[in-house]
């Protein structure tokens, strides 16, 4: 409804109609598939050729309805926008929902509105003008910000990441432990296990102002950085890459053929970082140990 040119994406999921919860009207079909008939229908009233497609995605509810084309000329805008104002208010359950609102209850011709307004619209802003149908509506941004610690610069993360990995390691090491083949790993510095209240108590306070403003802040980038580290119950640890259980999941034959050092595509902070260089030999750590392991 807001422009003629509008096409629309919908993956229903939570049973909601324009006015509160879905009521179920035929007992012989499932919820769900009662449910994407009356989405689909919106979209017929609203004048689109809708279509149905099913997403790749790990989820019960992954049926998806399109609209991309519309069934009617721009001329007969004004008459599928009285059919929809009749629809909404046919299937109107609240009472208090009166004409007062512009909701499209009591919509009046677009010309009309510009009039009462005062000025003159460009040609390409009087499709949407005049079309503001629930009081204190505000559609998201255009370009959301990304607040998952993903878009910090590279160098801010990198010291940060540097700063607690040092802070592990020059805490008091922890005792050693053996390996699967029964090898002693205490040769390998560890480092030790702190709190993420005790990590945020050694960063300057510009550091964690910044971190403050993302969500999850400390514990967001830590996990995100999961090369170097693992968060477990609210404390941080040094990641020891020797403990890693390998993946349950079976690869293609062809992948399982290619050597590991062909997938390579970042270097291994362990072998540039760790005092005592990465706990793996090259040839069975993910990363790259030096430049010219990198694909």
């Amino acid at each position: 409804r807001s422009s003629y040119s509008c096409c629309y994406f919908v993956l229903p999921c939570c049973y909601f109609d324009f006015h509160g919860k879905y009521s179920r009207r035929q007992s012989k079909k499932t919820q769900y598939r009662e449910y994407l008939d009356f989405v689909a229908q919106v979209g017929f009233v609203c004048g689109f050729r809708v279509e149905e497609d099913c997403l790749r995605i790990p989820s019960t509810k992954r049926v998806c309805l399109i609209g991309k084309n519309r069934t009617y000329p721009p001329t007969e805008r004004a008459l599928i926008d009285k059919q929809i104002t009749e629809y909404i208010n046919n299937r109107q359950t609240c009472p208090v929902v009166t004409h007062d609102r512009r909701a499209g209850f009591n919509h009046k011709d677009h010309s009309d509105i510009f009039k009462e307004a005062g000025s003159e619209l460009p040609e390409n802003e009087t499709e949407t003008a005049g079309t503001i149908w629930m009081p204190g509506f505000q559609p998201r941004e255009k370009v959301e910000q990304i607040r998952n610690c993903a878009s910090l610069p590279r160098d801010f993360v990198d010291d940060v990441v540097l700063s607690v990995a040092n802070l592990l390691l020059s805490a008091a090491p922890q005792k050693s432990c053996s390996n699967m083949n029964g090898g002693n790993t205490n040769t390998w510095n560890q480092g030790e296990s702190l709190s993420l209240k005790e990590v945020a108590e050694h960063l300057n306070k510009e550091t964690l102002k910044r971190l403050k403003s993302e969500y999850g802040g400390l514990q967001t980038l830590l996990k995100n950085n999961h090369q170097v580290f693992e968060v477990l119950n609210g404390r941080v640890h040094i990641r020891d890459w020797r403990k890693e259980k390998p993946s349950r999941k079976t690869k293609p034959e062809v992948k399982r053929r290619l050597s590991a050092e062909a997938f390579k595509t970042r270097l291994c902070w362990f072998f540039l970082h760790h005092p005592d260089g990465c706990s793996l030999p090259s040839e069975s750590c993910p990363y790259a140990h030096g430049t010219e392991e990198l694909r």
